[in-house]
């Protein structure tokens, strides 16, 4: 009797760039050998199909025992098995940890529970993104919020620290650790328009000006939770729309330092109230679950939707966001001034990156 035994002998472990990401991607070997073939691998190597499949077994057969480290990438740092050069080692725990910005839309903001895990067939059918890479994306989301959601200090540096991730990825998981923790809707039809990269870029301004754990590293509170005591504290700023003389007075500042400046004047110093109301209001009630739940909801339907409506460029939300927080300076008797910026700072952002069709 005869038998075929394929057997690689080697020391330095070689990484296929192009293998590797069709294993993310979620394809089969056939599958992958497919891909290969069509890419024209083959040619001018002299090696059969059969080699090529055996080729693609053993890269598979790598990335399943290299799995388990890149689940706690310092272990594939650590360990000596694999001689993987440290660039290599970077690359391997970069790709693995990459997510598809569509899936990444679907799951913002949702528990990252087994009920969540139980919608990926919808998800996967609804992206394109196969069921497979939907379940390593979902299951690396909730890796590293369950390693990080205790911890003190940035979120994005421990996410760092812990994944040996890119500063640009690290961010981008605190986005999505940020959104699991406030459960933020991200959902709804109004919603729809708003990109993860939208929605992410908003988390990291939060995350910049409202957390403790950006303003003081050594903070008691993870850097994923809204500070209880900041969002008591924004029941002071109520204080700008109740108060009648400042109010008015709030909007005669604003106005005369945009007259001449803003294409929509007339229909902003018309709207100047409504406007004024509804942001103050969302920070008045930020104090509620369900409003710090529904916070992305209002400022499109309170800010951006009737800015929309009377034709607002982007040009025009930036001046007078800019001048509507600096305006407050000038109000006798207004002594917040500091909880004021620190929550204008993060909304602006939003509303900025927000207002977009």
């Amino acid at each position: 009797m005869t038998s075929d035994l394929d057997i690689f002998v080697g020391n330095t472990t070689l990484i296929d760039e192009e293998v590797y990401q069709l294993w993310l991607d979620g394809h089969s070997v056939a599958e992958a050998v497919a891909r290969r073939l069509r890419g024209d691998v083959l040619a001018g190597t002299g090696a059969s199909v059969a080699v090529l499949q055996s080729d693609t077994m053993d890269h598979y057969r790598t990335f399943h025992m290299l799995e388990r480290l890149l689940h706690a990438p310092p272990k594939l740092v650590q360990q000596l098995l694999f001689q993987i050069p440290p660039s290599r080692q970077a690359m391997l725990v970069e790709r693995y940890y990459t997510f598809d910005e569509a899936f990444a839309r679907e799951v913002l903001g949702k528990k990252l529970s087994k009920g969540t895990k139980k919608d990926l067939d919808d998800i996967s059918a609804k992206t394109g993104v196969s069921l497979k890479s939907c379940r390593r994306q979902f299951d690396n989301f909730k890796r590293v919020f369950k390693a990080v959601e205790e911890l003190r200090g940035p979120l994005a540096d421990n996410i760092q620290h812990l994944f040996l991730l890119s500063d640009g990825l690290a961010r981008d998981y605190a986005a999505v650790v940020f959104f699991a923790n406030s459960r933020f809707e991200t959902g709804k039809r109004r919603l729809q328009f708003l990109s993860f990269g939208d929605l992410a870029a908003c988390a990291q301004s939060m995350m910049q000006h409202w957390t403790q754990g950006a303003l003081a590293p050594e903070a008691a509170e993870p850097d994923g939770d809204l500070p209880r005591m900041f969002l008591q504290d924004l029941k002071e700023l109520k204080v700008l729309v109740a108060d009648k003389d400042l109010l008015d007075l709030h909007k005669s500042l604003v106005c005369t330092a945009l007259r001449g400046k803003i294409s929509v004047y007339a229909e902003m110093e018309a709207n100047f109230k409504n406007l004024s109301r509804a942001l103050v209001n969302i920070a008045s009630k930020l104090t509620h679950a369900k409003d710090v739940r529904d916070f992305f909801i209002d400022l499109v339907e309170k800010f951006v939707e009737p800015c929309r409506s009377d034709r607002w460029s982007g040009a025009d939300v930036r001046l007078f966001l800019a001048q509507y927080t600096a305006a407050a300076r000038g109000l006798d008797g207004f002594r917040h001034q500091a909880l004021w910026e620190r929550y204008m700072a993060a909304v602006s952002a939003c509303l900025l990156r927000m207002y977009h069709d």
